[in-house]
């Protein structure tokens, strides 16, 4: 049997989990757990492409408004949308009271309804308007911002693909990494990434460093509550509920960076 290696979960991660060019040699339980362990490294990566052009218009004059709005593209960009597309899905699935077939044969369907749409706009809304509150505030308030909502965002990945979470479908996404993390190892993730959001954000303040460990525990914490009611609806996870945990997690650790400002 093939071990895993790092550079097999690392490739999983970005492969599945971004745009960039890295191709993924394997797609087994084993690999896709190293890569689920690493999600958050892919935050990392894609938050720090968020705040860069943000960064780069208030430099050149522009407003923070432009700069949150450069901000919020990005990460979207580098998922090709998907993670909006699952937070639409999944809200058109919970938003339908159908059984839970025909709740995943809507949340398959291309088109998006009138619960998704209304999802997207006041998820992408709140991003913008969190964001520009802290480009206002501080240059480096909002970057950091951006940084740490995208890790929180692919560590609560992490934490859904733990142990005893099902898969709602036997294919897909979901089906592939659901149940591969160990409860220790998802643990160990969020604590490491929790305190390297209070060190980078202790550069704001002492009120930064408590403000990115709350946020860093609460985005999961909620995208925790949309997990079970998810589990609980469609009989397990899918991508699109993933890239629905994905948003919910960004979004939460926004707006509790935003409290206190």
């Amino acid at each position: 049997m093939l071990t895993s290696s790092p550079a097999d979960g690392l490739r999983f991660a970005f492969g599945t989990l971004s745009v960039l060019p890295v191709r993924v040699r394997r797609w087994d339980r084993e690999a896709a757990r190293g890569g689920m362990l690493c999600a958050p490294v892919v935050g990392l990566v894609v938050g720090g492409c968020a705040a860069l052009p943000g960064l780069l218009l208030l430099f050149l004059g522009a407003g923070p408004l432009l700069a949150a709005v450069a901000s919020v593209a990005v990460p979207a960009a580098l998922t090709r949308g998907l993670h909006l597309d699952g937070l639409a899905d999944t809200a058109d699935g919970l938003g339908s009271g159908k059984p839970a077939d025909e709740a995943l044969r809507i949340m398959k369907q291309s088109d998006i309804g009138p619960f998704g749409v209304l999802t997207l706009v006041l998820v992408l809304l709140a991003q913008v308007a969190v964001l520009a509150q802290l480009y206002q505030d501080s240059w480096r308030e909002g970057a950091l911002a951006a940084l740490t909502s995208a890790v929180a965002a692919r560590l609560a990945l992490t934490l859904a693909a733990r142990t005893g979470v099902p898969a709602a479908r036997p294919e897909g996404l979901g089906a592939a990494v659901a149940g591969v993390v160990p409860a220790w190892g998802a643990l160990a993730v969020a604590a490491g990434c929790t305190v390297l959001a209070a060190g980078w954000e202790a550069t704001t303040g002492p009120d930064g460093a408590v403000r990115a460990a709350a946020a860093m525990l609460l985005a999961p914490a909620v995208a925790e509550l949309l997990l079970r009611r998810c589990t609980h609806r469609f009989g397990g996870v899918t991508g699109d509920v993933f890239g629905a945990l994905a948003e919910t997690a960004a979004t939460t650790a926004l707006i509790v960076l935003a409290l206190g400002h």
